[in-house]
């Protein structure tokens, strides 16, 4: 690996990998489902040398320094998420990009509370010193991987967003593909032959009222590279149960067990509509030449 200060932004390059590489965002403090995710990357045989987290290890959920503690332990690739630079900082809110008096924002007042009180200082060296991106190589593609955007750390990337904003932070990162995370959801789109993907997050559900979490993996593939989104269960009753014992937000408990999300304030019209309905990503095949074919 090396390091590469860019703009004052620290970026770490990974060379090229062989084999799966699989994907999540994130944790949001849930323990439970990072136990789940690691366990998993460790039952398909993926090493943590290829397992790569979109950042956000703490927010909304009842274990924040736990949640940390394992996935440091596992030796995983983390790039730095918005709530990682505010903790790693000592900033006095999370710096999400929640609209002033929204409900997001209201109630990012209490975990955010929740999650400064409980970190110890050698969390917070630890986040404060994450890269703001990486770079690696798959089957001879070039990918980046950042939390919300190229162009800023907490930037709302959806689905349902122009092709133009994509092709935009795409051309920013100067690479083939982008991985991506902070808004919450799973999805793939090839865009003139390049790549935008987000594996979802394995702290909340994906508000499609389901309680499964999601991640990813992307597997070279003949000349090309297979693209799968997969979910996950895991213990959520117990990561709820905690979160109501430590007086944590009720609405982001009650998510855990209904799937669904206590607000929708950062949604585009068209993941708003789509709240409640079971996500299915097609799995798909990004040939060499940018072309996008369903995988089999």
């Amino acid at each position: 690996m090396t390091v590469t200060i860019e703009q004052g932004h620290r970026i770490d390059d990974l060379g090229e990998l062989r084999g799966s590489v699989l994907v999540f965002g994130g944790p949001y403090g849930n323990l439970e489902a990072t136990v789940a995710v690691l366990a998993e990357a460790e039952r398909l045989g993926v090493p943590p040398a290829r397992v790569i987290c979109t950042g956000d290890v703490v927010a909304y959920c009842g274990d924040p320094q736990a949640t940390v503690d394992a996935i440091r332990a596992a030796g995983v690739h983390v790039v730095m998420g918005n709530c990682e630079e505010s903790l790693g900082q000592g900033a006095e809110d999370c710096g999400c990009g929640f609209a002033a008096g929204s409900a997001c924002d209201l109630l990012s007042v209490q975990w955010y509370a929740h999650a400064d009180r409980h970190l110890r200082m050698d969390a917070r060296r630890w986040m404060n010193g994450l890269p703001h991106r990486l770079r690696f190589r798959l089957n001879g593609r070039r990918f980046t991987v950042v939390h919300g955007a190229a162009s800023s750390i907490n930037r709302f990337v959806f689905a349902s967003d122009p092709a133009t904003v994509k092709l935009a932070e795409l051309a920013l990162c100067g690479s083939d593909a982008v991985i991506g995370g902070h808004c919450g959801l799973p999805f793939s789109q090839v865009i003139d032959g390049k790549l935008w993907h987000n594996a979802g997050v394995v702290g909340m559900p994906a508000n499609d009222g389901r309680t499964e979490v999601w991640y990813s993996l992307l597997r070279p593939a003949g000349d090309g590279i297979e693209i799968r989104h997969r979910r996950l269960a895991y213990d959520h009753a117990a990561a709820a149960g905690k979160m109501r014992a430590r007086g944590l937000p009720t609405g982001y408990a009650d998510s855990l067990e209904t799937g669904l999300w206590p607000n929708l304030d950062i949604l585009p019209p068209a993941e708003t509509a789509a709240a409640g309905r079971p996500l299915d990503p097609p799995a798909i095949h990004w040939r060499p030449d940018g072309a996008e074919m369903a995988a089999s």
